[in-house]
């Protein structure tokens, strides 16, 4: 890749390489300390005596600061720089994932929560406006976001696996060790290997918009979320989504207005980015629905111990890293929309072999029952991440780095958040997983017919 020739005044000249292997372990581990303490919640809970609502917002808390605050982090990013903004957030997600496995109880342990997504929301399009100064040119930029796109899948995975580890060997409280190292390795070098990101003159932090996105985002996902403990006409669910839509059609009303809108409504409606973002969230979704159904029916249904379970996801990180390191190459040959429509496919076939061979389906021996869909979907998730990222932030300027960065992280959390609840509530674990992959294949379709009638190609403009 080439690389801007852009130096920090505090350090030596950039080198791309390890640039980006910085921001991109950080970028994964924003993800790693989302899925950490899935596997463990029942151990959390066991330990807090805990019912299953407080359960359900500790495992959300995390992703409801990390979804509402990042149009604010991206125009952070934007205004003040995204070194500045960078920086911040590694401090705050450090502090949180210092504190959070000392917690005595439940608040203490939810509070931490909280504040690591505050600082995650910070963090990511942060790094994304660094990475656009490291990479300056739109071909060397499209390169570098071919590669990030499978980063937080690799996250999720990475968390899946290794909080199963680390709570069967030692305990639930160790999974915060990686975040906090990762924040405070960072906060060493980025000085090091980051170039300094000027401000940007003249940009407003837009705070009546980010109040109101910020409420509606986090409300409508708080609504959704406690939906597998509440039915979807109580009190507890429509109040909360009933606040959440009305601050997000606020937000919109404002935005039209607003001499410098924090999410400008054009910039979501061009046809590329909308699909890279729609397929960033299904792909979200569906990734997230098969962690949760499948690692509830191991341990629940067939017996797995905690160690077992990562063990049978090993393979969903193998081909989820080869994928991923095929995807960069294929999208320079055939163009980000076709390489995210053929992803899409294969991982629809993935879950919709999931959703015979899975949850409620008669036990099968795993390697030629679960094995095959644990193969197929990530391959497909890592091409289709990285497809869609390249569309979602085709021909962005360099001013609005970190806004792209925050509305593509907002796609990628509020997909499994909205989409999650919405499939849960179709009936049992395989009708969930098969409609979602069914979903996959309509996008598919919707993608490669955009891209063949427009002729759209991966490195356009």
């Amino acid at each position: 890749m080439s690389a801007s020739t852009t130096t920090s005044s505090v350090s030596a000249p950039v080198r791309p390489a390890a640039a980006f292997a910085l921001l991109g372990t950080v970028q994964a581990t924003l993800i790693f300390a989302l899925a950490a303490l899935i596997v463990p919640l029942p151990d959390i809970g066991r330990e807090f005596a805990l019912d299953r609502s407080q359960l359900i917002l500790l495992s959300a808390a995390y992703g409801l600061t990390f979804a509402g605050l990042l149009l604010l982090g991206g125009r952070l990013a934007d205004r003040y720089g995204g070194r500045r903004a960078l920086t911040a957030g590694l401090l705050v997600f450090a502090a949180a994932s210092a504190t959070a496995p000392l917690a005595p109880g439940y608040e203490a342990l939810l509070a931490g929560r909280f504040a690591q997504g505050v600082g995650a929301a910070l963090i990511a399009p942060a790094a994304m406006n660094v990475l656009r100064k490291v990479f300056a040119s739109p071909a060397s930029y499209g390169r570098a976001m071919a590669t990030w796109g499978g980063l937080s899948v690799l996250g999720a995975t990475a968390g899946n696996l290794g909080s199963g580890v680390i709570s069967a060997l030692l305990s639930w409280r160790w999974s915060f060790a990686v975040p906090l190292l990762v924040a405070g390795a960072a906060l060493v070098l980025a000085p090091r290997l980051l170039p300094a990101t000027p401000p940007g003159a003249g940009r407003s932090l837009d705070l009546p918009g980010a109040v109101l996105a910020t409420g509606g985002i986090t409300l409508t996902s708080y609504g959704l979320v406690v939906t597998d403990a509440h039915p979807w006409d109580s009190p507890a669910v429509l109040l909360p989504l009933a606040g959440g839509v009305a601050l997000c059609a606020a937000f919109l009303l404002a935005e039209r207005r607003a001499r410098d809108p924090l999410l400008p409504p054009r910039f979501v409606l061009d046809r590329r980015r909308a699909t890279g973002l729609a397929a960033i969230a299904l792909t979200a979704a569906g990734t997230a629905l098969t962690f949760v159904l499948l690692s509830l029916h191991l341990q629940q249904e067939l017996g797995y111990s905690e160690l077992e379970t990562s063990a049978a996801f090993v393979p969903f990180a193998v081909a989820l890293l080869v994928s991923g390191r095929a995807a960069g190459p294929l999208i320079a040959r055939y163009g980000a929309p076709l390489v995210t429509a053929a992803g899409l496919t294969t991982g629809g076939a993935g879950l919709a072999l999931l959703a015979v061979t899975g949850p409620g389906a008669a036990a099968v021996p795993y390697a030629y029952g679960l094995l095959p869909g644990l193969v197929l979907l990530p391959a497909g998730a890592a091409a289709s991440f990285a497809g869609a990222a390249v569309l979602a932030t085709a021909g962005v300027p360099e001013r609005r780095t970190g806004l792209a960065g925050g509305v593509l992280n907002t796609a990628m959390e509020l997909g499994p958040t909205v989409l999650f609840a919405v499939l849960l509530s179709l009936g049992g674990d395989a009708v969930s997983l098969a409609v979602t992959a069914g979903a996959f294949v309509a996008l598919a379709c919707a993608t490669a017919a955009t891209a063949a009638a427009r002729g759209v190609r991966a490195d356009a403009p």
